[in-house]
């Protein structure tokens, strides 16, 4: 009996243990958020130049488009930053 509430002892202290741990993956969830968010402005660049070569006249309005959408891929990775940086404080 008595080794039971040592090995839950030790399971409670392996639990509060964790902090470094946490930090480690809020920096590896950091750098993947990062990673993610460059690769979908990357690739939204990429459709909005094709459809111009395609469609010149309708340059202006897909433009327009594109920045929209960087735009809300790079809010949600800041968001996603500032949680992860919360995470890691």
């Amino acid at each position: 009996m008595s080794t039971l509430f040592v090995l839950l002892q030790e399971v409670v202290k392996a639990a509060t243990d964790l902090a470094p741990i946490a930090k480690m993956g809020a920096s590896i969830a950091a750098a993947l958020v990062t990673i993610g968010a460059a690769f979908g402005i990357g690739n939204i660049g990429r459709s909005a130049l094709e459809s111009m070569a395609r469609q010149p006249e309708a340059a202006g309005n897909i433009q327009m488009s594109m920045i929209i959408a960087a735009a809300l891929v790079e809010g949600v990775s800041f968001f996603a930053l500032v949680v992860c940086l919360l995470v890691a404080l």
